[in-house]
């Protein structure tokens, strides 16, 4: 099991350079054996058509020096095209085939026994051979290639013409020494090629993968605490990567952050009851009057420690959520809200595009809208509208969302709107409210990076709360 266990280690190679390395190898390795094989095969038969070519010359210079007498004998010149011809044993034969079975030979092929033709060549006939089995003189065969035309002897006298075959053979040592030296010096070409680019690969690899090294060592700095997110300055590929992380690393400090500021506040809120129970013991106060007070300081502390986890609730959301449906949550947060405010007969309209997704937690929608369709219901006389419509879609993101709430209320002062969006603050302090909902909103709208307009309600007349929230990766 440790074995195989190892094998799959070792193949799955969990290094990306060398994963890329074994890959670039693999496919350096095949092309150069393809391409070698190809130039091999390229040169074989380039020198295979050469010596067709280099034979086939030889044939035609014979054919225009040698001579017929009128009795049909044989004149050849003293010397051939090539020297070796005339030297025995050199490798290099000529043969002329005349009729009634009569044959010439070179001087180079006394000894050897050639291959036998086994007719004559019809005229202008061209044929080409091999490798062919020669017997030399000490018995051993050898190979070699024959190129053979058919001509015709035509001249005035006793014989008009008569047809003939002029065959020049040449040892097959000779393309087989090429072949090897071609092959020796290609494969040490080829060789040298692909260690010099592998070398090369190795290095444009590691300059490819040099900004993920950087990657690692920024996310080595924001562990160490020495850097407090990754930089903006990396390839496209890899934005999407470090824009994560960054947002998982705001995220998290976010969460600290509120975590912290959830605790400070609670403290400090719970200072005071404390400091009154306090006095009291140390005043001595009677039993009754003890009692009332520490009714009503538990009672205190109570919603301070419901308020301070709602708001520690209501802060923290999930990136990269499923989308959520809009219409279903807002139904249902408005059938509530309308058993609430059942005396005020308030109606609510939806505009809600299909499209129009939430990206994050249900309960984070569920406390957006049920604040801001809350505030909506308190204020409205008779109408209050909701529209929601996706947000513009940006490439490799998933689409914003534009949420609106409309009602036909009395507005909001724009010199109002900051103070009432203070946590704590009332728009009428005649008006039965804690003052922390739109708080919430703006909380929960700042941890979607979004942003929140109040501004007058073109349609209804009244005040409108409207919720951008950008797309997401």
């Amino acid at each position: 099991m440790e074995n195989r266990r190892g094998r799959l280690k070792w193949w799955r190679l969990r290094s990306l350079q060398a994963r890329q390395t074994t890959a670039a190898g693999i496919g350096l390795i095949a092309f150069l054996a393809l391409a070698g094989f190809a130039l091999d095969r390229a040169f074989a038969e380039t020198a295979l058509s050469n010596m067709r070519q280099r034979l086939k010359s030889y044939a035609m210079a014979y054919a225009d020096s040698i001579e017929f007498a009128r009795d049909g004998s044989l004149y050849t010149p003293e010397l051939g095209p090539d020297p070796r011809f005339h030297r025995p044993g050199s490798g290099l034969y000529a043969e002329v085939e005349l009729p009634n079975d009569v044959h010439w030979l070179s001087l180079s092929a006394e000894g050897p026994v050639l291959p036998k033709a086994d007719a004559m060549l019809k005229p202008a006939a061209e044929s080409f051979e091999g490798p062919l089995s020669m017997i030399q003189i000490d018995g051993s065969q050898e190979q070699v290639f024959r190129y053979g035309i058919g001509l015709v002897w035509s001249e005035r006298g006793p014989i008009a013409e008569f047809p003939y075959t002029i065959y020049i053979m040449e040892d097959a040592q000779t393309l087989d020494a090429q072949i090897r030296v071609f092959r020796a010096a290609l494969w040490v070409y080829l060789g040298s090629a692909g260690v010099i680019l592998l070398l090369l690969q190795t290095l444009i690899l590691q300059w490819s993968l040099r900004p993920l090294r950087r990657v690692i060592n920024e996310l080595t700095k924001v562990q160490h605490g020495e850097a407090a997110r990754m930089s903006q300055q990396h390839p496209r590929e890899l934005e999407p990567l470090t824009e994560n992380i960054n947002a998982f690393i705001e995220s998290e400090r976010a969460g600290m952050e509120r975590q912290r500021n959830t605790l400070a506040d609670l403290a400090h809120s719970l200072k005071t009851p404390l400091a009154v129970l306090r006095s009291q013991l140390d005043n001595e106060v009677d039993q009754t009057t003890m009692c009332k007070e520490l009714d009503i300081q538990l009672r205190k502390m109570n919603d301070l420690v419901s308020y301070q986890l709602m708001r520690a609730a209501s802060s923290g959301h999930k990136l990269f959520s499923a989308p959520i449906p809009i219409e279903g949550t807002a139904e249902e947060i408005v059938r509530g809200l309308e058993k609430v405010y059942a005396a005020k007969g308030v109606l609510c309209e939806f505009e809600i595009a299909p499209e129009a997704k939430f990206h994050g937690e249900a309960g984070d929608l569920q406390e957006l809208l049920g604040n801001l369709l809350e505030n909506a219901f308190k204020w409205a006389h008779h109408r209050v509208l909701l529209t929601a419509t996706p947000g513009p879609l940006s490439s490799n993101r998933r689409a914003g969302l534009l949420l609106a709430v409309d009602d036909d209320g009395p507005g909001i002062a724009p010199d109002d709107v900051t103070r009432v969006l203070q946590r704590g603050v009332r728009g009428d302090e005649r008006v039965q409210g804690h003052g922390i909902g739109l708080s919430i909103v703006q909380d929960l709208i700042r941890d979607y990076r979004g942003e929140l307009n109040v501004t007058y309600s073109e349609e209804l007349g009244g005040a409108r709360f409207e919720v951008r929230l950008p797309s997401v990766l």
